[in-house]
């Protein structure tokens, strides 16, 4: 994964430009370059991290050969092999990916895009036309944002710091924050937590010409699966899901550089070990990276080792304590830009550094599941009607609206996209496309990128989340479990054990450290939140009121202290800028 920038419009800034590179180095610490239009229409900028073919052939911004197209591109095409085969008789000078999407753009234009099986943003400017592409993938792993810059010009980058940097106001956008605070909504389609900075939705186009963007949405999840059920047999069914998993665990491993797994003590983790094995044998020697925070009620460690045993695999336990949370939520906002999802992407963060200094660059792991196959406990629920939670395993609104200030509430959004009548199969595509996903490959991209690594989600290949929502709600949940189609194509299909850790709705004990160690800092931060970002927002009495019963005690549900602490550390980051 890499860093992506762009300045488009009537005399680009190159002061903007490196602003720009240099605010997001940490995403490509391999090499960086800029691209000059000799017109002066369009600047490119690119961090790198080398991944595929080590070598200065594929430095960014990609020129092509006749100097028509650059190209600054972020992700992997993971199919990009076969893709190199289609383009025969083509010569590559290269042996990345990267030469294959310009190559394919020439070749077939913008529908090149349906045949890409991966993750990645990219900018593409086309000289003969005056165009520039922005294209971001179809669930968005790999994201993209857009300001206006100075005299009309457009500013482009894989995150917001870097416009900010490259001189775009940092104001907060309090209808955004107005809506996080009321609904829990993180990513909006058009919005981001910082005024005039939107984001290029996923599965979208724009093309830039002349001052003007035009869009248009390449990928839609809900056309795709269209409104029938798959009725085969479930022998043809798991044939075909297992045999396109294998295939993209297997697309997954191709790397120049060390690849390694992160494991719970989940099915998924079953699974993604399974399948490995599957695909490249017993005797296959990944590195595993689990984190651990200390409290036997929340860490699986005990499966992880069971699910381990007799096996080659490596196992590395990273811990995360309690005494590193303020510094290191402080840290890691810097690098999130926007609120984060509490202490479970801080123990990733701190997996992610421990991959990276033990020599591991590329990790997998099992996101997409769960939402593919019916696996948190609400979606049992649905199934007679209840409501989709937004927070597992808490019996209370996650959310405190009551405390929102009157003005506040009138700036909440609504928006949203149209969901099927099926309830299962809606609240699948929501926490797909509008919440669940959307918020965990943000928080991810960016502690994956913080600490120089990139992150692979075999899952989220499109094949396999499209066949697994056509199915009929009876392969996905009873009135026991979620994921049944799924666990017994484990039992039945795949080699080894099938290691499960009671279901918990947590991962860490972020109820107990609020309320406990960490309530000092975090009453701090909720002051300074009620102070900066939140003055005009928040109800201090309602606030102070219902933290206080927090810590004394009520309640099971710290979604909405974090995100009043949230509120204090993006105060805290605005202040410091």
């Amino acid at each position: 994964m890499c860093g992506v920038s762009a300045v488009l419009g009537p005399g680009p800034s190159q002061v903007a430009l490196e602003l720009m590179v240099g605010a997001q180095r940490h995403r490509g610490p391999d090499d960086h370059g800029t691209y000059v239009d000799p017109n002066g229409r369009a600047l490119l900028g690119h961090n790198r991290l080398s991944i595929l073919d080590l070598s200065t052939a594929g430095h960014q911004p990609f020129v092509s050969d006749d100097g028509r197209y650059a190209l600054a591109f972020n992700g992997e095409i993971y199919n990009y092999r076969e893709l190199r085969t289609q383009l025969a008789p083509r010569r590559f000078r290269s042996e990345t990916d990267t030469e294959v999407v310009l190559a394919a753009w020439e070749r077939w234009g913008p529908a090149c895009l349906d045949r890409f099986i991966g993750m990645f943003a990219f900018v593409l400017w086309d000289s003969v036309t005056g165009e520039a592409h922005l294209v971001r993938d179809r669930f968005g792993v790999k994201p993209l944002y857009l300001a206006c810059g100075p005299e009309g010009a457009v500013f482009v980058a894989s995150e917001i710091k870097a416009l900010h940097a490259a001189g775009v106001e940092r104001r907060p956008d309090l209808g955004t924050w107005a809506t996080f605070l009321a609904t829990g909504q993180h990513e909006l389609p058009d919005r981001t937590f910082w005024a005039e900075v939107s984001p290029l939705a996923p599965g979208t186009r724009a093309t830039w010409r002349d001052g003007k963007i035009t869009t248009n949405r390449w990928y839609d999840l809900t056309a795709e699966i269209g409104d029938h059920e798959d009725d085969r047999p479930d022998a043809e069914v798991a044939d075909e899901w297992l045999s396109l998993a294998m295939e993209s665990i297997d697309l997954r491993f191709r790397s120049d550089v060390p690849v390694g797994i992160n494991l719970s003590g989940g099915v998924d983790s079953s699974f993604l070990l399974a399948a490995i094995h599957a695909v490249h044998g017993q005797q296959s020697a990944v590195s595993a990276y689990t984190f651990v925070t200390g409290d036997p009620a929340y860490d699986e460690l005990p499966w992880v080792q069971a699910l381990l045993t007799d096996t080659p695999h490596r196992s590395v336990v990273v811990p995360l304590a309690v005494s590193e949370v303020p510094e290191l939520a402080m840290d890691v906002t810097r690098f999130q830009d926007e609120p984060f999802g509490g202490l479970p992407t801080l123990a990733y963060a701190r997996l992610f550094e421990a991959a990276r200094a033990d020599g591991t660059t590329v990790l997998l792991d099992g996101q997409g599941l769960d939402e593919q196959w019916g696996g948190y406990d609400y979606y049992r629920a649905s199934t007679s009607g209840a409501p989709g939670a937004l927070v597992q395993g808490s019996k209370e609104a996650a959310t405190r609206a009551d405390a929102l200030l009157p003005g506040a509430l009138e700036g909440v959004s609504t928006a949203g996209i149209d969901l099927p009548d099926d309830r299962l199969r809606s609240l699948q595509i929501r926490d797909l496309t509008q919440t669940k996903i959307p918020r965990a490959l943000r928080y991810n991209d960016r502690v994956s990128m913080r600490a120089g690594c990139e992150l692979r989600e075999p899952f989220l290949d499109h094949r396999l989340v499209e066949l697994a929502l056509r199915q009929p709600d009876r392969r996905k949940v009873n009135q026991t479990t979620g994921k049944v189609f799924l666990r017994q194509m484990l039992r039945d299909r795949l080699p080894g054990p099938v290691v499960e850790a009671p279901k918990r709705p947590l991962q860490t004990p972020q109820r107990e450290w609020l309320r406990g160690p960490l309530a000092p800092w975090a009453t701090d931060m909720i002051e300074r939140g009620l102070q900066g970002v939140g003055q005009d927002l928040l109800d201090p009495t309602a606030v102070r009121e219902a933290w206080a019963g927090y810590i004394a005690g009520k309640g099971d549900n710290s979604y909405f202290v974090w995100q009043w602490v949230s509120l204090g550390l993006c105060s805290t980051l605005l202040h410091d800028s």
